[in-house]
């Protein structure tokens, strides 16, 4: 981590715009603070990949939140849709008007945790498949350029997974979105995170999913009666409270309950000018 850190720190002296791809759903857990110490004054678009699955009202409010921050423009899309991505090109020569002309090539680096969607943004624009893609994290494993052919060049970097997971709410959220890989993870008690937060921020969904009568009283028979609903069971007709964990957070994360935001900006505070998860602070 250090090392990768040091060298895109001194690639940057080479670039124009910096893109930060982030997820929708959780857009300060999905972003590496350090970012920020690198970038310098470098102008900096935070993406807010997957915003088809993230409650579009806060995400809204993301937007407004993070371009109060000096040179950040924040942009909603999906790095599926080539139609939206074109707005992330008008955008970077907007922020860098005297680049993208022969000879003098708009110079963009891209960031992102795992799993973000880098790679899917990066073949999108390049209209053709130049880097690996993949449902689990870590899919680039090297720093790479690629010529757009429009005037602009990209480099892209491997995923950097936020340096301090001592703050338990950030690895939760990770963990719930899929940016954390299944081997580091314990499905039962991420799941049991989730349901928790269902519960609490979007009962509604759940109960249109799950065809509730009466919502469940705690995470865990929340769980038991998911899993019961898609036939997550073993000997005896008992749940399997792992495989209904594993299925619950598959359909979240394939936004099968509709769309979510796992925070809100209200969810962070802000502390010589640093946004700091507010739980944590709290403690």
């Amino acid at each position: 981590m250090g090392k990768a850190l040091e060298k895109m720190s001194e690639a940057i002296r080479k670039i124009d715009v910096v893109i930060e791809v982030l997820d929708a759903r959780l857009p300060w857990s999905s972003s590496n603070y350090q970012l920020q110490e690198i970038r310098r004054s470098k102008p900096c678009i935070k993406l807010l990949n997957k915003h088809d699955l993230a409650d579009p009202i806060t995400t809204k409010a993301w937007v407004r939140t993070f371009e109060k921050e000096s040179g950040v423009r924040a942009l909603p899309l999906s790095a599926k849709q080539h139609s939206e991505t074109k707005q992330l090109i008008k955008l970077c020569q907007q922020l860098a008007p005297n680049r993208g002309r022969p000879g003098w090539p708009l110079r963009a680096m891209v960031f992102g945790i795992p799993n973000v969607g880098k790679s899917t943004l990066i073949n999108t624009l390049a209209g053709r498949s130049l880097a690996k893609v993949g449902d689990k994290p870590a899919i680039t494993t090297c720093t790479q350029q690629i010529d757009l052919h429009n005037g602009m060049i990209l480099s892209d970097t491997p995923g950097l997974l936020w340096p301090n997971m001592d703050d338990q709410s950030v690895a939760y959220r990770l963990a719930t979105s899929g940016a954390i890989g299944a081997s580091a993870l314990d499905y039962t008690c991420v799941g049991l995170f989730a349901a928790e937060f269902m519960m609490r921020r979007y009962p509604q969904l759940l109960a249109a999913r799950y065809k509730f009568g009466d919502m469940p009283d705690t995470p865990t028979a929340l769980l038991e009666t998911i899993g019961r609903r898609l036939g997550c069971l073993i000997s005896g007709g008992e749940i399997d409270v792992h495989r209904a964990a594993e299925a619950f957070l598959r359909e979240l994360r394939a936004g099968k309950l509709g769309r979510i935001s796992l925070e809100e900006p209200g969810d962070v505070v802000v502390n010589d000018g640093v946004m700091q998860d507010g739980e944590a602070v709290q403690e």
